[in-house]
């Protein structure tokens, strides 16, 4: 009966389709990505479970097995694509039996969701190492009304099949999202809908760094830049409450259903000058960069029209060590860049990390650098806007974030007075101004 009835929503997809070609132009715009941020296992995962069953030898990587990456989109559209990549891979990896599906459940899809995607007709694709690929279009049925709300907080699971041996894997550490992984030299399972092949759960997402939705050519694209504070440290797992997910929560309800994406382009330890240099040769748990991964992290998504930047905490870490000088020159020039390609740049106060139980941070030079970088971020002229976050986090007396935002959210435990907790990612994403971030459209009654 369920197939029945995704032949039907198929066919009403179609004219629906046709529908709104003729009253507007559509385009591909970002729902959701995944910064690549090295090698795996090299990074700063939350709540990871034990991966050795899933992958014995991490420089072997994945070996001729199949992923089943559960993620959400902040957009829905009738058509999506995925985008492959093998950024930090040393060999060239095949992929194929790739699919996206509706997930039911763990790693069960509903039946007769499981699309099969292609990649310039092929079934197949062959990834040098560097390399990222989009897939062709693949058509969601369940799907044939974009903006109706049973859509929104859904869920979709992309399955790929890494064909021999990969390599290193290209991941994204902090999913705060549980995805599945099949054994090892368990074969290709892409299309199977039920759950039975995939037996090792993981924290993280492999291979997978960007979803597409085809949707209005005026939908705009907001990108949220930065470290673990925007990555999600000490929020839930599989609750969806950094503050990017509360800032997209709060957009639709203030312009309407489906009508703003807002994607997470946040690595947990980022820093926005260091390190200098970055392969797969020398990696850092944090990823490249901010300013070296622009390129790839934002200007080569699609459709973006905003970014808030929020970042320089680990820059005045022991492990960074950098003058706020250097800071705010590449921030400057991330901004040049950004602003080059029409995109509106909002400046987001760093919070306090004073008096934090991590080795790396919580001294006092460092808090007088984020100082400085904050009134940096705060003169006129230096963004198109500003979010506040300090304030809307610090407590007064202490000089460090409030006692709420402090315990730990993910696993449970006394927090680490660096990363706020789900109420204080709450608190961040209720700070922001939606007509700063996206100004010009209008508010729905």
């Amino acid at each position: 009966m369920l197939r029945i009835i995704f032949a039907i929503m198929t066919l009403l997809s179609g004219l629906a389709g046709d529908a709104m070609a003729q009253s507007g132009t559509l385009a591909w715009k970002t729902s959701w990505v995944a910064s690549a941020q090295g090698p795996y296992p090299l990074g700063n995962p939350s709540a990871q479970p034990d991966q050795r069953f899933a992958f014995p030898d991490p420089a072997a990587g994945a070996n001729d097995q199949s992923f089943r990456l559960i993620l959400r989109p902040s957009l829905w559209g009738r058509q999506a694509r995925i985008r492959l990549t093998n950024a930090f891979g040393t060999r060239p990896v095949t992929f194929d039996d790739v699919h996206i599906g509706l997930q039911l459940g763990s790693a069960a899809l509903v039946p007769g969701s499981n699309r099969p995607a292609t990649f310039a007709g092929k079934p197949s694709l062959r990834l040098e190492p560097g390399a990222f690929a989009w897939s062709d279009p693949v058509e969601l049925p369940f799907a044939s009304d974009p903006a109706s709300p049973l859509l929104q907080g859904r869920k979709l699971a992309v399955s790929l099949h890494v064909a021999g041996e990969s390599g290193p894997m290209t991941w994204h550490a902090k999913a705060l999202q549980t995805s599945y992984v099949t054994a090892p030299r368990a074969g290709a399972k892409g299309s199977d809908e039920g759950e039975d092949a995939f037996i090792n759960p993981t924290a993280s997402w492999f291979f997978v760094d960007a979803l597409d939705m085809q949707a209005p050519a005026d939908t705009p694209v907001v990108v949220a830049f930065g470290d673990s504070i925007t990555d999600g440290t000490a929020s839930t797992m599989n609750g969806d409450d950094r503050w990017p997910d509360v800032l997209a929560r709060r957009l639709s309800r203030y312009f309407g259903v489906n009508r703003v994406a807002v994607v997470n382009a946040g690595i947990g330890g980022n820093q926005i000058a260091g390190p200098a240099e970055y392969s797969p040769a020398k990696p850092f748990p944090g990823g490249p960069a901010a300013v070296q991964r622009l390129e790839r992290d934002v200007l080569s998504l699609s459709g973006v029209t905003s970014l808030i930047w929020l970042e320089g905490i680990n820059d005045f870490s022991r492990n960074g060590n950098a003058a706020t000088e250097t800071v705010q020159n590449a921030m400057r020039d991330g901004i040049a860049k950004l602003r080059a390609r029409g995109i509106r740049v909002v400046g987001a106060t760093v919070v306090s990390a004073l008096g934090s139980t991590s080795p790396a941070h919580g001294h006092p030079e460092q808090d007088e650098k984020r100082k400085a970088l904050n009134a940096f971020i705060r003169s006129p002229g230096s963004f198109d806007a500003v979010v506040d976050f300090d304030a809307a986090t610090l407590d007064p007396a202490s000089g460090g974030l409030k006692a709420a935002f402090v315990p730990e959210a993910t696993t449970g435990g006394p927090g680490d007075k660096l990363h706020p907790n789900r109420t204080g990612y709450q608190a961040m994403g209720f700070a922001i101004d939606p007509a700063a971030v996206v100004p010009g459209l209008k508010r729905q009654p």
